[in-house]
């Protein structure tokens, strides 16, 4: 199979999501949201001076963004980036990756300790915003949650500990409401993002050993 760069020059991309015919991706640290095609067209969608991450479309198509450093939910409009809900209520540090559900909910991964300052790590709860912009604990402690992906039935939320060395897997109810908590897979290395193809097979990439599995 042979390969093609499809971005470069970019300072840190984060939160990668296919939507609508190009790949939508976060650069944390140049502050900006981009939509790529597979010709390698780069467009700034967005501008997010709190650190863009996670990423996710309603089920109408509007684009969903996570704020990291000051702990928002934000919406995309034409006349700029709206907030959808403040989540620093129920988390103290950074919030990180997102992925919406077929009924527009929204959950959020959070760190949960002070990761750069170099805090002992701690569990934290998932979070989900519901349409009304209300934010709730979604979940029990997990170790770092990161990427966030659900099957294509829509049962299913597995999120990847980052600390834990594993994916979590929850079933998740029309309303929202995550049960049944479960190790989905142990893994060798530690996850970071990860994505779902078509066959419901599940993508981990792994930061410490460089490799996607």
């Amino acid at each position: 199979m042979s390969t093609s760069t499809l971005v470069s020059g970019r300072a840190f991309l984060e939160g990668p999501r296919w939507h609508d015919g190009a790949l939508w991706v976060s650069d944390m640290h140049a502050q900006e949201v981009l939509r790529v095609t597979l010709n390698g067209d780069v467009t700034v969608v967005a501008t997010v001076p709190g650190d863009p991450s996670g990423l996710g479309f309603l089920p109408d198509g509007t684009l969903l963004i996570v704020s990291m450093r000051d702990r928002r939910l934000l919406r995309a409009e034409a006349a700029g980036l709206v907030e959808v809900a403040d989540c620093s209520a129920v988390a103290p540090h950074e919030i990180n990756d997102l992925v919406v559900d077929a009924a527009g909910h929204a959950f959020i991964s959070q760190f949960g300790f002070d990761f750069h300052g170099g805090a002992p790590y701690q569990r934290a709860p998932l979070l989900r915003v519901d349409l009304d912009g209300s934010v709730h604990p979604a979940s029990e402690g997990l170790r770092m949650a990161n990427g966030l992906i659900t099957t294509s039935d829509g049962r299913t939320l597995i999120v990847a500990e980052s600390t834990g060395k594993d994916l979590v897997a929850f079933d998740l109810a029309g309303d929202g409401t995550l049960s049944n908590s479960r190790v989905f897979a142990e893994l060798a290395d530690y996850p970071d993002g990860i994505c779902i193809d078509t066959a419901d097979g599940v993508w981990i990439a792994s930061p410490v050993a460089d490799r996607c599995t």
